[in-house]
């Protein structure tokens, strides 16, 4: 019997582009299908022509544009506020075994803990309002971002170590030319989970506790039956996270080129 041959990705970008596209435009085509021909009930499963529409008129009537303006601003808030703090607290806890053990319990726990269960909390003591929002986003985002930039330093080769000591570098220097740039990579990483985690940190604040932002919408879509805004309100959200995603993919790629150069051998 013959060997079947291997599927490989297109190596051009125009093909892997052209494929992308096609697998989007076959599977919206089905939906289309299933949707118009009422297989699945229209009140669950919207047609995307529909969603479409909901979306171009909540554009329009100022529902989505106002509520995605909202949760982004309150989004990249708390995010950089999870950055500035998550970064050297993680790098401090990886290359010191006092700091480790002295914070590890509380990271643990609270990296453990469901965001949800804290949303009453927060409620309770803040109230209804944007700081409770922030305060999840942060939370939500921090301790991701804690766990992978502390993973950095622990990983970095001895032979690295040994060869910055060899050409006579001090503890800063050491720190900032050798264990800072090998732990990049897992700095993005971080910063791409906490981004993940702080974008369903503030849909659950929005659903739960606010009166603006794209859990708003979603919120009161589902109350009021309406699946294609409903639906319309999620795609965006699908949308921004994966732009995020991307953007950090592309900063990855300049402060750690030999990460994808490894990725891809």
């Amino acid at each position: 019997m013959k060997r079947l041959r291997r599927f490989h990705m297109p190596e051009s970008r125009a093909a892997r582009w052209g494929l992308m596209v096609l697998n989007l435009a076959i599977f919206f085509g089905i939906w289309q299908y299933v949707a118009a021909h009422g297989i699945i009930n229209p009140l669950f499963f919207p047609k995307p022509t529909d969603i479409v529409t909901a979306m171009k008129d909540g554009f329009s009537d100022g529902t989505l544009g106002t509520a995605l303006w909202w949760s982004m601003r309150y989004f990249a808030i708390g995010m950089i506020a999870a950055a500035v703090v998550g970064i050297p607290v993680g790098l401090l806890m990886g290359a010191s075994p006092a700091a480790y053990a002295l914070l590890s319990p509380y990271v643990w726990a609270m990296s453990s803990l469901p965001r949800v269960a804290i949303t009453p909390l927060l409620i309770l003591i803040l109230g209804f309002s944007a700081w409770a929002e922030l305060t999840l986003i942060f939370l939500s985002a921090l301790f991701p971002i804690i766990i992978n930039c502390m993973a950095g330093p622990k990983t970095v080769d001895s032979s690295l170590l040994r060869a910055g000591r060899v050409f006579g570098a001090n503890r800063f220097e050491m720190y900032l030319r050798v264990v800072f740039p090998y732990t990049l990579p897992f700095i993005v990483a971080g910063l791409n989970q906490g981004l993940t985690r702080g974008l369903v940190g503030m849909v659950i604040a929005e659903i739960f506790g606010g009166n603006n932002g794209l859990g708003y919408v979603i919120q009161r879509a589902g109350e009021q039956f309406d699946s294609p805004l409903l639906y319309a309100a999620l795609m965006l959200l699908v949308i921004v996270s994966l732009t995020l995603v991307q953007v950090l993919r592309v900063l990855e790629a300049r402060v750690a080129p030999w990460r994808s150069q490894a990725v891809e051998a």
